[in-house]
């Protein structure tokens, strides 16, 4: 690597957003932050501007911006601030910008994304809903674009790792049988069915090994983290649903693995810090230092697998129907989701009334060919809707 490169963060005061500002702050010589985006949170993204002086900072709400603009301006700081979705666009393309984080949760990311794809930058991709929602468009943009498309999430980091030296995820995975997704089983792996209907927000956050943000900790409750990984993975190493595979595994250690057809099977591992494969991303093909403790297996001692329970989290089965399903079944799947889960986030919604709610909406809802981006966008709205219309009379009730 030559030079410094710049580095836009969008989503930068959630969990993977300072997580990557630990990994660039240990590289003062090779990465320079040049942008930084959040949603609401001005304050936090006001103290990373100070700590980090990048060139702009963009806030969804514009609102939050004017209180960031007011507070930056106080202090004499020069960093221009900016708010709305095509600001975020539009910083992503800007020429000193190298490498974008694509770190916001859920569909709103989607558009920012694309942006920087297809302005040719190395894209880490922490946003998993982007490829669930527009797998085909992506990977055709990726492709057209000439972009570096590298995934940030774990399991999927993992399984890059360990496919040959300079593949890049949108070519064919050769030789590749099966890719295996490892899933924590999050906090309600060993509970009893009859219980999971009770159980509350703080619980379902409260994973036993990964600090994430609260929509992607229910998920990981769920199990339907695990099924949007599924959706994800198809599109990134180029694999039918069938071939991606999904175990248990609740000392997180082992991050996925993939299946040759010789009958190699190779594992990516690591501590549960999700340094590892923002710094393994960044500095691709080489590797830098990214602050997390070194494994120490003698001290783990043990690892287990085990398979997933379909019965007690459906939501794996439901994101598999719609993989399988095609056109804007992920978008339905995804959007129906994102609105059950805040739901049961705000209490309006039991926990397996998660599943209950998409598994309906993904049967009102016909899944149609996607085209163009507007049809992924018209899915999305339609299921959100839907979804809300059905849990407005529930309450909390079960669906």
């Amino acid at each position: 690597m030559s030079g410094v490169c710049g580095v836009a963060i969008l989503g930068s005061t959630g969990s993977i957003g300072v997580s990557t500002l630990d990994v660039l702050e240990r590289h003062p010589d090779r990465y320079r932050v040049r942008v930084l985006g959040a949603r609401t949170s001005w304050e936090t993204l006001v103290a990373q501007a100070r700590r980090f002086s990048p060139d702009c900072v963009i806030l969804a709400d514009p609102a939050a911006a004017a209180k960031a603009e007011a507070a930056l301006r106080a202090e004499g700081s020069t960093t221009r601030v900016a708010s709305g979705e095509e600001a975020l666009s539009e910083a992503v393309r800007a020429g000193n910008v190298d490498t974008v984080m694509a770190a916001i949760v859920g569909a709103a990311g989607l558009m920012p994304t694309l942006a920087a794809v297809r302005a040719g930058k190395r894209v880490l991709l922490a946003n998993k809903e982007a490829l669930v929602m527009a797998g085909r468009l992506m990977m055709d943009e990726v492709q057209a674009a000439g972009a570096a498309l590298i995934p940030i999430d774990s399991e999927h980091n993992a399984i890059f790792q360990c496919m040959p030296a300079h593949y890049l995820p949108g070519a064919p995975a050769r030789g590749v049988a099966h890719v295996i997704l490892t899933a924590s089983g999050g906090p309600f792996r060993t509970t009893e069915a009859a219980l999971l209907p009770h159980m509350t927000p703080q619980q379902a956050c409260a994973h036993p090994k990964w600090k994430m943000g609260r929509k992607i900790s229910v998920d990981s409750a769920t199990l339907m983290n695990k099924g949007l990984e599924v959706i994800e993975a198809t599109w990134l190493f180029g694999l039918p649903e069938s071939a991606v595979q999904i175990v248990v595994h609740p000392q997180s250690v082992v991050h996925s693995l993939v299946q040759y057809v010789d009958g190699s099977v190779l594992a990516q591992l690591g501590a549960p810090d999700m340094r590892t494969p923002i710094a393994q991303a960044l500095a691709w093909p080489e590797r830098i230092d990214s602050g997390v403790q070194l494994l120490d297996l003698a001290a783990i001692a043990r690892l287990d697998f085990e398979s997933p329970d379909h019965v007690r989290f459906p939501s794996v089965g439901l994101a598999r129907a719609a993989s399988r399903a095609g056109g804007t079944a992920p978008a339905v799947l995804n959007a129906a989701n994102e609105v059950a889960v805040q739901a049961f986030l705000d209490r309006r919604l039991n926990f397996t009334g998660i599943a209950a709610v998409i598994d309906e909406v993904l049967q009102r809802l016909d899944s149609c060919p996607v085209r163009a981006l507007g049809d992924v966008l018209d899915a999305d709205a339609a299921a959100r809707r839907l979804a809300v219309a059905l849990i407005e009379p529930a309450q909390g009730a079960s669906l």
